[in-house]
């Protein structure tokens, strides 16, 4: 199962003519439905399908067909490459066979007339440098003639048809809201035109308003019909058609009964166009707060650079950032932004890594040094080797989290899913009920009585602001926590993390800097050759520990010999052979392991080990030599951390490899009361095992490489990054500014996030529920349950949008 779900790819794509909940759970079970497809995730606010599958068995193309099919449509980018190096139409064949193979390509025509391809493309699968690569490879040469698509354009034009068509329903059912006025007793004074009350005259207004305004009601509800299920445009387009047709049933009715010229029958053409310029205007301010809960993806894009300056061919060129490929050398002037993340060739500057990092301090850069795009060049020129372009850059890779959490599907929102998925056939069943009751029981013979009932019913029940209750809140609150740095995979993880009441942090690298410096040495000979030896075998470990130490004595002058052999045993120390003599450097356990005498060294070591150093016994030739001790500093946000934690009811624990002593130094320095010492790497996912077992919500913090086990074993691992370490496959967070402050910050985000939640889903089941009985016993007229369905949507955007504005304390 593993090796399978690892072969799967993933995409994502723009999907356009949804407009209720329900289209979603429609596209979404179809895409699963499909042979090749493990998971399809379908987020309404977004209008977007996220696709988990095997390329073996299927491929984009047959998923778009399966959209289509059902009634929607895909949005693609588009670009047309200028190639050169054709010679003939077998080269322009060979170059189209080739783009159309590339993953992400839908369609791609080259004409070799005019040196020219026409590519249409999936942006999340592939971008124009890679197409690029692919002619190079072949031996000719593409640039980007005309790149056409914005990824938010379509949105755009929707939102601008939105409001022409709004303006319009609006003009034509003006005259026929000012005409509804005459229907209540209370308004009586007020002057309505006689016009306005002719059968004929309100037909005219109406018929527009219903059939080319009201036009995607019908062709949505035909959709879904054909596909077996219902959904908002049912509702809307059955409660509008029922007061038009009613309508035109007494106008004609009326006018064979030889009706005056002027005052007619009541009628109810106001209901379905006022009904359908109400739901319009809700529809219109519900795209343009959505639109609004993308802002942390559109901040991050804004981030990139939109231009690089390379060198090709001896000349300096300034092209877009997308034409970079890796390999390519860019030149990054002061003040300028790194274009790609890179390797500095030449130059020595400072730059400003706060956008990835958090720190406001700019960090050093001279040659051999890592740079990642979209930091700042502070002073000085670098001229940098290109090593990750594109979609494998870290600021994509933290925009493709950000994205995936939001859309991503929570739990809680299964359970909105399911409701609306069968709640359009149950409310149409209850309109139907309510009708005959009316007709029959309550107003004997009344059609029309009995019809605005029904029709109150239908359109109060529309499942719009169930089907936004959880994405809006998703977006809006993963991606105002990415603005703090914290990068929630899913948003299963943002709603699991709330429930965490144990947190196990790692010593080193989490709670300390994991930078440790050595503090103290004491030998039985001469420090120098003592210092020499030990040198010599402790670098050849990786250890942080060991690395601080080998630091130490180079600083001191002290040249080191080459080593015969060098073994590791973990969770004891080292094992190496210098100069002929044999070294053991680590814990007492080694020393008692391989036989050796160091009790002398013992109470020293528990001296150094209680004041939070972590101290090492050394033997040369199975001999107590002496120790060396290192000290690793507390980060500045550790304590108050931990206070936060503990503040908001959650117990914390330090878990560590080191010895106990230097662990409750380290753990009292910060506040922590639990600690677990001298665990073994592999013995920290059994940790976190055993508190599972006790029925705690574990949530581990480490650094992603060492604790990769524990992570994976917690109900919620937390990666501590460096801004660059984004794409950390074990966790399910990552805590980008390397702040112990993110990991409270998080959880009162989740926190936040569901509670928004469960505020929109009762605003959303509560209006449905209190709305349909209130409408069934005749106290809500068509046009006020109109009006109050499109304020449910809305309001439930605009409290996801207030996730926005939360205030993380650091």
């Amino acid at each position: 199962m593993e090796a399978s779900k690892a072969a799967d790819k993933q995409t994502s794509l723009q999907i356009t003519g949804m407009t209720c909940a329900a289209c979603a759970n429609r596209i979404e079970k179809g895409l699963n439905k499909l042979e090749g497809v493990s998971e399809a995730n379908v987020n309404f606010a977004l209008e977007r399908a996220t696709v988990s599958y095997d390329p073996s068995k299927i491929d984009v193309a047959v998923m778009e067909e399966r959209i289509h099919k059902l009634g929607y449509d895909t949005v693609k980018e588009a670009v047309d490459l200028e190639l050169t190096g054709m010679t003939c139409a077998a080269c322009a064949t060979r170059i189209e066979k080739a783009l159309n193979k590339l993953p992400g390509v839908s369609k791609a025509n080259v004409n070799f007339a005019m040196e020219t391809a026409h590519v249409e493309y999936n942006p999340a699968d592939i971008n124009i440098g890679e197409m690029q690569q692919r002619v190079e490879k072949l031996g000719y040469k593409a640039a980007p003639k005309q790149e056409k698509g914005d990824p938010t354009e379509h949105r755009q034009q929707e939102i601008t048809r939105q409001k022409r068509k709004l303006l319009v329903s609006s003009i034509l059912s003006l005259p026929l809201l000012w005409s509804m006025v005459s229907h209540f007793s209370f308004t009586s004074w007020i002057w309505i035109p006689d016009l306005f009350m002719n059968p004929w005259f309100q037909l005219i207004l109406a018929t527009p308003v219903q059939f080319y305004i009201g036009k995607p009601f019908y062709v949505g509800a035909y959709k879904a019909l054909r596909n077996g299920s219902a959904n908002m445009d049912v509702l809307v387009s059955l409660g509008t058609s029922a007061a038009y047709f009613y309508s035109l049933y007494l106008t004609i009715d009326w006018f064979l009964q030889g009706g005056s010229a002027h005052h007619g029958p009541a009628m109810y053409y106001e209901t379905s166009a006022v009904l359908i310029t109400l739901v319009l205007m809700g529809k219109l301010f519900e795209s343009l707060a959505k639109g609004r809960t993308s802002e942390a993806i559109k901040s991050l894009m804004g981030l990139q650079a939109k231009t690089a300056l390379v060198i090709r061919n001896d000349e300096e060129l300034t092209i877009p950032v997308d034409e970079v490929i890796v390999g390519d050398v860019v030149l990054v002037r002061p003040g300028d932004k790194v274009p790609v993340d890179g390797e500095v060739l030449e130059g020595i500057s400072s730059v400003d890594e706060s956008m990835l990092t958090g720190e406001s301090i700019p960090v050093e850069k001279k040659a051999g040094d890592a740079v990642i795009g979209a930091t700042i060049n502070k002073n000085g020129m670098l001229r940098i080797r290109a090593t990750k372009v594109g979609k494998e850059t870290a600021l994509a890779q933290i925009i493709k989290v950000v994205e995936e959490a939001q859309g991503s599907k929570a739990p809680i929102q299964r359970i909105a899913d399911v409701i609306s998925g069968i709640f359009v056939p149950i409310v149409v069943g209850i309109a139907v009920v309510a009708f005959l009751v009316w007709y029959f029981l309550v107003a004997p013979g009344d059609f029309a009585e009995a019809l605005e009932k029904a029709i109150a019913i239908l359109v109060i029940a529309c499942p719009c602001a169930l089907g936004l209750a959880t994405p809006t809140s998703i977006m809006a609150g993963s991606g105002r926590a990415a603005e703090f740095g914290i990068l929630f995979k899913g948003g299963e993880h943002l709603e699991q993390t709330h429930k965490i009441d144990t947190i196990i942090l790692d010593k080193t690298g989490t709670v300390t800097k994991g930078k440790p410096e050595l503090t103290d040495v004491m030998t039985e000979s001469n420090e120098a050759d003592f210092l020499r030896l030990v040198g010599a075998a402790e670098k050849n470990s990786e250890h942080p520990l060991a690395e601080a130490i080998v630091e130490g004595i180079k600083a001191k002058q002290i040249d080191l010999p080459s080593t015969a052999s060098f073994e590791a045993i973990p969770g004891y120390g080292i094992q190496a052979v210098v100069e002929g003599r044999e070294l053991l450097i680590g814990t007492r356990r080694l020393m008692e392991k391989y036989e050796v005498d160091a009790k002398r060294a013992y109470d020293a070591m528990s001296t150094l080990e209680e004041s939070g150093k972590t101290a090492m016994l050394v033997a040369i030739d199975k001999q107590y030599a002496g120790l060396v001790a290192v000290a690793d500093t507390i980060k500045e946000s550790s304590k108050d951390a931990v206070s936060r934690l503990k503040g908001m009811g959650i117990q914390v624990i330090m878990i560590t490899g080191d010895n106990e002593r230097t662990a409750k130094a380290i753990a009292a320095q910060v506040g922590i009361d639990h600690v677990r010492a001298e665990v073994l790497p592999e013995g920290k996912a059994e940790e976190v095992k055993k508190l599972q077992a006790e029925g705690q919500k574990v949530a581990m913090v480490g650094d992603g490489i060492n604790d990769a086990p524990a992570l994976a074993t917690a109900d919620i691992g937390m990666a501590i990054g460096t801004g660059t370490d984004v794409a950390m496959e074990a966790a399910d967070v990552t805590l980008m500014r390397g702040d112990l402050s993110s990991i409270p910050d998080a959880i009162y985000m989740s926190r936040k996030t569901m509670q928004n939640i469960k505020q929109n889903l009762f605003w959303a089941l509560g209006y449905n529920t209190l709305g349909i009985p209130i409408a069934a016993i005749g106290l809500l007229a068509p046009w006020v349950a109109g009006a109050a369905m499109a304020l449910s949507s809305v309001s439930v955007v605009l409290n996801a949008l207030r996730l926005q504005r939360v205030k993380i304390r650091h």
